[in-house]
């Protein structure tokens, strides 16, 4: 029995009840599939908006990233700018300072060179008063001595007048080149502003682009959330899709099962066909190759013994009955046979033409033997002779040191005895020296063993010893009277005054020793005038002794 109201609901007699709009199984796993068809037209439509989403997204991403380091070079480039403007102030500032220093040294040689100007006009009525009053004088002899003194007075006024002379046109030169330091200091200030014009420029315009860029970042702040939610939406849509695909999946994966045993079984009878093809290909080139071989092997005895395989044992009168050696032992005799003959080599028909060019090579050489021979006989004589010469003149130059060492070191000390000796080798160019020294009241020892002052005016004895053997027009001594005391000092003085008057030879002393720039005829020295301001200073210690005594 069956019970159907007059809305479509069904009871059956067994207990199966239908109610009424219930849709069936197969109306459902339709609908399902209508379903699964419109989900997955919508899954590719959502996988593409999902994507140009993710471009969106990565595009967006990438121009934040471009904004923020074109913010940051914006930033280091203002940094520069600021760094530059820093460091040309500085310059403006060291460049004013060295204008300031530059006129003020031109200031102090304009003073200095009128002083000089000065100098000069009283020289020239000094000599014209000294001109005067040798047309006063009556008396020859006292005429005579007293020209002889003006002479003298004449030609240090001409000495001082070419220092002043040159003096001026040093002070002269380094005006010219003072103007024109001058001149590129302004080029260069005029550079530099032109500079900071336009790196105020560039930042001017750094700001701008900074002000862009915050502009676009802010539009660009909300677009990532906007994308996040699409994206939380789209992967929910995507989940279910994937579920369904998973059940579909599963199916297929059993029709594919089946789908690859068949394969399977087709590939292995494919495979036995394919070994059976390649083994009979294989085969036949075996055949072939067996086939070239003998072919080659006829020619071969054809080419070397004129034969064919046929008639090559009725040639060789062997037996074919007859039992054949061992192949490898045939194999090796015969290698032994070439071998014999290949070392024999062709016949040389040059041997003879051979022969004599090497009779004429040996001859050259041996020539060119004597030669040499000769030659090392020459030099040897020659550095015999340069050898004899130099123990000549090197024992000659050591006994005029050791001459003068020891008269210079009695001189320096006030007493005591020194010399020079070679040692170490009976060849003076292979010997050694010491100096021995005994200042008054010690014993004769070696140089180490003496104090530092001691050291030193013994060093000066040896340094003034072979100076005066072979002297210089021009002598530089580097703080050599720092280790001396006072009165060591004054003896220095002494002899290096001495060494000047016997000797045209200058001599530059550096110096920070109070009574070694007394002695001295002209001072050279470096002061600040200023601060930051160095200036070179001489001063004529001899003129100024006259102007002393003339005052």
């Amino acid at each position: 029995q069956r019970l159907v109201s007059c809305d479509g609901d069904l009871w059956r007699w067994d207990g199966f009840t239908v109610t009424a709009g219930a849709q069936t199984s197969a109306a459902t796993r339709l609908s399902q599939r209508n379903r699964l068809t419109e989900i997955r037209e919508q899954l590719t439509g959502v996988e593409k908006n999902f994507e140009d989403a993710r471009l969106a997204h990565v595009g967006a991403q990438e121009t934040a990233e471009e904004a923020a380091a074109r913010g940051r070079i914006a930033r280091f480039d203002l940094q520069s700018a600021y760094d530059a403007l820093s460091a040309s102030r500085e310059a403006h500032t060291k460049l004013a300072d060295e204008t300031a220093g530059a006129r003020s040294r031109l200031e102090s040689l304009g003073e200095l060179l009128e002083r000089m100007r000065a100098d000069q006009s009283e020289t020239q009525e000094q000599r014209l008063a000294i001109e005067s009053a040798l047309s006063q004088l009556n008396d020859p002899v006292e005429a005579r001595e007293r020209i002889g003194r003006l002479r003298v007075e004449i030609e240090e006024a001409r000495g001082d007048e070419r220092e002043r002379r040159s003096a001026h046109d040093r002070i002269a030169s380094e005006a010219e080149q003072r103007k024109g330091r001058l001149s590129s200091i302004a080029s260069e200030r005029a550079s530099w502003e032109t500079r900071v014009a336009g790196a105020k420029g560039r930042i001017e315009e750094l700001q701008a682009r900074c002000l862009e860029e915050e502009t676009r970042k802010e539009q660009l702040s909300s677009r990532p959330a906007e994308i996040a939610k699409q994206r939380d939406v789209l992967l929910d849509t995507i989940a279910n899709a994937e579920t369904e695909r998973g059940e579909a999946a599963d199916r297929l994966a059993g029709m594919e099962k089946g789908l690859a045993d068949a394969d399977a079984a087709l590939r292995r009878a494919e495979g036995s066909l394919a070994e059976a093809r390649e083994g009979r290909v294989r085969a036949e080139a075996l055949v072939e190759q067996a086939k070239s071989d003998c072919n080659a092997v006829s020619e071969r005895i054809s080419e070397r013994l004129d034969s064919t395989p046929q008639t090559i044992l009725a040639n060789a009168e062997i037996d074919p009955e007859e039992q054949l050696p061992p192949r490898d032992v045939v194999e090796t005799k015969l290698e032994r046979l070439i071998r014999e003959r290949d070392n024999m080599g062709p016949v040389n028909l040059r041997a003879e033409q051979e022969l004599i060019e090497l009779e004429e090579q040996i001859g050259t050489m041996q020539t060119e033997r004597e030669d040499l021979l000769a030659a090392i006989a020459r030099l040897r004589q020659g550095i015999s002779a340069l050898n004899r010469e130099g123990r000549e003149r090197l024992l000659t130059a050591f006994d005029q040191v050791n001459r003068h060492f020891e008269e210079l070191f009695v001189r320096l000390f006030g007493g005591g005895h020194a010399h020079l000796a070679l040692t170490e080798a009976e060849d003076p160019l292979e010997a050694g020296l010491e100096i021995m020294a005994s200042p008054p009241g010690k014993k004769l020892q070696i140089m180490s063993l003496l104090s530092g002052g001691e050291q030193a005016l013994t060093a000066l004895s040896l340094l003034f010893a072979v100076f005066l053997t072979n002297p210089a027009p021009i002598c530089v001594l580097d703080e050599v009277d720092a280790p001396l005391d006072d009165a060591n000092v004054e003896r220095f003085c002494t002899l290096l005054d001495e060494i000047t008057k016997a000797s045209k030879t200058r001599f530059l002393v550096v110096t920070h020793h109070r009574l070694t720039m007394a002695k001295v005829d002209r001072l050279f020295g470096v002061t600040m005038g200023e601060r930051g301001v160095s200036q070179l200073v001489s001063v004529n210690l001899r003129e100024a002794e006259s102007f002393r005594d003339s005052a």
